[in-house]
């Protein structure tokens, strides 16, 4: 049952305000130090408390600049690797919910256009809310065919709540039963209208994806006659919108990537803004594989990722 939220508040003033110890809350609130501990715990988890370091480590900030040197970014954070690989995409969330916040807060204008994973999701939960009725957000590729909250569909329209932006969906699948399939459904005019909006995309925000069980498109989104291993061979390190690239950042030749509904990698390099918030050590070389094709011009990374993928900063 969960705690009662005023008691919650005060628990939380009295510790994170006040510097009172948790044995002296436990007495001020007549309760137990371990529910003290416990309401603390659920404050956290819950978002009522956020803290704030107001300082950056010196090792992060070092690998910012090289890797805008490295791959002449417009700019890369770096956060602190957690020790629980499960937490990377809320750490990564967190930086990328306020480098987007300050983005759109300078200019209130313009389309976002927004991939999928648990990354955005995450994002999400750290954008600043606002009414920017100038804003309009834009998937950027098909979504699944199942309902599942770090769809592409779902992933839109928070953005655009959040915004009280408009909100345009892709409305297709990720991917077609084959290339003839994808180029009648993108010859018809809702399609050709959806696309001609997602090539004014001004700020993108997108993750990557690489080749293990840990990504979201392998589990969830490859089709059924398309094998892992058969990407591999012809020289895939991972996705970025559906679409397989190699290590130079390049598309593979491999029938999946016609039968791609997004946006054609060759027109997101032309967008002003791609933003790519994604991390881990096991998405380093798709991460440096974005960034030599110049997929991207802003990371968003944890330290361990970033210092990996600077190892794999030679040209392919």
């Amino acid at each position: 049952m969960p705690e009662e939220p005023q008691t919650q508040v005060r628990a939380a003033w009295l510790y994170y305000m006040e510097g009172l110890t948790q044995a002296e809350i436990a007495d001020r609130l007549k309760m137990t130090r371990l529910r003290v501990n416990r309401l603390l715990v659920e404050a956290r988890s819950n978002g009522l408390v956020s803290i704030t370091i107001n300082s950056r480590l010196e090792s992060c900030v070092r690998l910012e600049r090289a890797l805008i040197a490295e791959f002449g970014l417009k700019d890369a954070i770096v956060v602190p690797s957690p020790a629980d690989p499960d937490q990377i995409a809320a750490q990564i969330g967190k930086a990328a919910g306020e480098f987007v916040s300050r983005i759109v807060e300078e200019k209130p204008s313009g389309i976002v256009g927004v991939g999928w994973g648990g990354t955005l999701r995450e994002i999400i939960r750290h954008i600043r809310a606002g009414q920017y009725r100038e804003l309009a957000v834009t998937s950027m590729m098909g979504g699944l065919t199942y309902g599942i909250e770090i769809n592409t569909f779902e992933i839109a329209s928070r953005f655009a709540r959040l915004w009280q932006a408009e909100c345009h969906y892709l409305a297709a699948p990720i991917y077609a039963g084959a290339p003839q399939s994808r180029d009648t459904i993108l010859a018809q005019d809702v399609f050709e209208a959806a696309f001609a909006r997602i090539r004014a995309t001004d700020v993108a925000i997108l993750s990557a994806g690489d080749l293990s069980e840990r990504s979201l498109l392998v589990r969830y989104g490859l089709p059924g006659d398309v094998r892992v291993a058969e990407l591999a061979e012809a020289g895939a390190v991972g996705d970025m919108l559906g679409q397989f690239i190699d290590r130079s950042g390049q598309d593979i030749a491999h029938p999946i990537n016609r039968r791609a509904i997004a946006l054609p990698l060759d027109a997101l390099r032309r967008i002003p803004t791609v933003i790519l918030a994604s991390g881990g050590v096991n998405k380093a070389e798709v991460i440096a594989a974005t960034l030599r094709g110049k997929l991207a011009s802003v990371l968003i990374t944890d330290e361990e990722a970033a210092a990996a993928v600077l190892q794999s900063a030679a040209p392919a």
